[in-house]
């Protein structure tokens, strides 16, 4: 807390020669550029005119929402979905079905242009964003392995072009405080910096019935410092380094009666919990030269997180897990490209990283007095080169091919031992394990737009995903050591279309997903989760996008996805056939719909007024493979009003005020296991704009 005072009290100082130039954020949320500049990646067309499926939230659409976390997405994105379970760790993302509850992940997640390749670094808080953007589909041609479902583009602002400071302090229900700052200056005009740093503690939503204490208190620190430089006219600069450390509790689960659709009490003796160390740096170069552009992007991520959890997840005293994993991610990537006018259009890029992951888990019998202490080494090392040629055939056609080369090498050592419960010594190994992994693939991409005059935009495309193999962390024989590559088809066409001077924009998706080697991961009661490949499967759907604007001061936004996902072929043995069955974890509907209406006073003290509210739906959603369980649609009700007052703004709100009863996960370990979601919330904030 003192390191955090001082932080603050350095920020306020250095404000008082700050110059507030925040561009006004004028449209609520999009799935079209029109008023408010919304920042794109390198690789994006800076005119917002991809034909791809994407949806853009603005800052203000993030604020009125009180969306503080990635996982809100899942709310907000048409056939998106991470479920809020467990804790931070837990942070598996499905777009059209496509996703994986365990090893890497199928969605592929960056804050400006850094790659957070390792799904326990999902879990982000949105506070110091300007845009954030989803990619819906494969986008492994333009961003490699593990972007089989889609991309997430986070983006902060950039000090030579914004300067300013904000405060926020919150305090809600459940002991739910925080305080979030940050500060952006301008030393000359070629140099800037910016620092951001935030505070939350809760005490928990879940109480545990074996000693009446909260399950999943919370605690996290965050801090993040830029560097801004333009040497020249053509060359940009930027360097990044941030901290987050993490102490939560966790795993609130429950027993299940799926006769009676109740979760009864959590009642564990074990105190379970994750610790989360995350250190993140970038250093972006880029380059504008005539009729071309260089960018250079080098990162590194340093994760050091523990878990420990009571297996069994009942008073008695069975099993007791503890995980550990270290992991140095180092990242480099070369992209150029065209920028001229030309008919004409290429991009082509490398790629190289190199992954070194260690962990340690030991699950105690406490009953039986035994021990399996386990310890991976995986070093895993990928090397990319990728295409992409656009050509304006005639008027508004234009054809896109995309091409990615994609080499990988994974290694194991794995020692496994056998040990009395809470043994000090190891001994000798009763299993030692020493392989390697290699994975070729070439990731096509071909795509036909069509854009009017008027820029309404039609496109088809079909495009390859692809997801690597590896190795499980735990498995119940010698050929479940090591899991396949999962690959699919995207067949996709859309459209992208405004109306009555952007009073409407429209977009509509209609897309097939075709894929085999499905990785699927079981819980297996006192062994774990267990990846294994299923034969065929495949995903059809719609996505809807509407902004409405009918007044002035009034908008709203509209996203709706329908997803029917399927296995087409997948005998789990001889006796047990899920062909036919729906996948699990994957919403058959998902909605959000979300206004806003904003008062500008005249002759006033007050300057603005903003009442929002939105209601999210999501279900039904199959649990396991075997279809036995379900969550019914639901709905969430949230709401929000803000009054400005010069630099001071005040803010209330509340989420799922109808206080709906849901499942937001379900596993089966020997019992029914099950995890509420949160309950009825409220709280207010202060926001300081200096």
């Amino acid at each position: 807390m003192r390191l955090l005072t001082l932080f603050i009290g350095c920020v306020f100082s250095a404000s008082v020669q700050a110059n507030h130039t925040e561009p006004v954020d004028t449209t609520v949320a999009g799935n079209l550029r029109m008023e408010e500049v919304v920042v794109v990646g390198f690789k994006q067309d800076s005119r917002g005119q991809d034909p791809l499926a994407v949806t853009q939230l603005s800052k203000s659409f993030m604020r009125n929402a009180e969306m503080t976390s990635i996982k809100d997405l899942g709310y907000t994105i048409p056939n998106f979905f991470i479920p809020e379970y467990g804790t931070r760790q837990n942070s598996p993302v499905f777009v059209r079905g496509v996703g994986s509850k365990t090893n890497g992940p199928t969605v592929g997640f960056y804050v400006d242009g850094v790659p957070h390749m390792e799904r326990s670094s999902f879990d982000d808080d949105l506070f110091d964003l300007s845009s954030l953007e989803v990619l819906r589909g494969p986008q492994g041609t333009l961003y490699g392995r593990n972007c089989i479902g889609g991309i997430i583009n986070a983006y902060t602002h950039s000090a030579l072009e914004y300067q300013g400071t904000r405060v926020k302090l919150s305090y809600g229900k459940y002991n739910d405080a925080g305080a979030n700052l940050y500060h952006y200056g301008k030393i000359n005009d070629n140099l800037g910096y910016a620092v951001s740093g935030s505070y939350r503690h809760n005490d928990g939503y879940f109480t545990n019935a074996f000693d009446n204490s909260k399950v999943d208190k919370f605690n996290e620190g965050f801090i993040r410092g830029r560097i801004f430089w333009k040497p020249s006219e053509r060359w940009t600069l930027t360097a990044d380094i941030s901290y987050r450390n993490s102490d939560q509790g966790g795993y609130p689960y429950a027993i299940y009666d799926v006769e009676k659709d109740e979760t009864g009490e959590i009642n564990y003796n074990r105190y379970s919990s994750y610790m989360r160390q995350l250190t993140t740096a970038g250093l972006n170069a880029r380059y504008e030269g005539e009729g071309w552009e260089l960018n250079s992007q080098t990162a590194y991520q340093y994760i050091d997180d523990h878990m420990g959890i009571d297996q069994d997840f009942t008073a008695r005293d069975l099993y007791w897990v503890k995980q550990g994993v270290r992991q140095n991610i180092f990242s480099e990537e070369v992209t150029m490209k065209s920028n001229n006018e030309n008919r004409y259009q290429w991009m082509v890029g490398a790629f190289f990283f190199n992954d070194g992951y260690k962990k340690s888990l030991s699950t105690t019998y406490i009953s039986q007095n035994y021990c399996t202490p386990k310890f991976y080494d995986t070093p895993t090392t990928g090397v990319s080169l990728y295409h992409q040629s656009s050509l304006d055939i005639v008027g508004g056609l234009q054809a896109q091919l995309g091409l990615r080369f994609d080499y990988e090498h994974a290694h194991e050592d794995y020692k496994a031992y056998r040990t009395e419960a809470w043994a000090t010594q190891l001994g000798s190994p009763v299993d030692v394990y020493d392989s390697k992994l290699s994975f070729t693939q070439l990731t096509p991409k071909f795509t036909l737009r069509y854009l009017t005059q008027n820029n309404e935009l039609f496109y088809a495309s079909l495009t390859r995903g692809y997801k690597t193999g590896g190795f499980n962390s735990t498995f119940l024989q010698d050929d479940e050591r090591t899991y396949k590559p999962e690959y699919n088809w995207n067949y996709e066409v859309g459209t992208k279309l405004s109306f009555l001077n952007h009073a409407v924009d429209a977009e509509v998706t209609l897309f097939y997903v075709d894929w085999r080697h499905q990785q699927i991961t079981q819980t297996i009661a006192g062994v774990g989760n267990i990846t294994r490949n299923a034969g065929h499967s495949d995903s059809k759907g719609v996505e809807l996008g509407l902004t409405l604007r009918p007044i002035q001061p009034l908008t709203f936004n509209v996203n709706y996805g329908y997803t029917y996902a399927r296995f087409k072929e997948y005998k789990r043995s001889e006796t047990v056939d899920y062909s036919g069955n729906v996948l699990p974890l994957v919403p058959r509907h998902t909605l959000s719909v979300n206004g806003s209406y904003t008062l500008l006073p005249t002759n006033s003290v007050l300057d603005r007024l903003v009442f929002s509210a939105g209601l999210n739906g999501m279900g039904k959603i199959y649990w396991n493979e075997d279809n036995a369980v379900a969550q019914k649609f639901y709905t969430l009700l949230n709401a929000k009003v803000s009054a400005t007052f010069g630099k001071l703004t005040w803010e209330v709100w509340g989420k799922n005020l109808t206080d709906t009863n849901y499942l937001t996960y379900y596993f089966k370990a020997g019992n029914a296991m099950g995890q509420k979601g949160r309950p009825m919330s409220f709280g207010t904030s202060v926001i300081i704009d200096l």
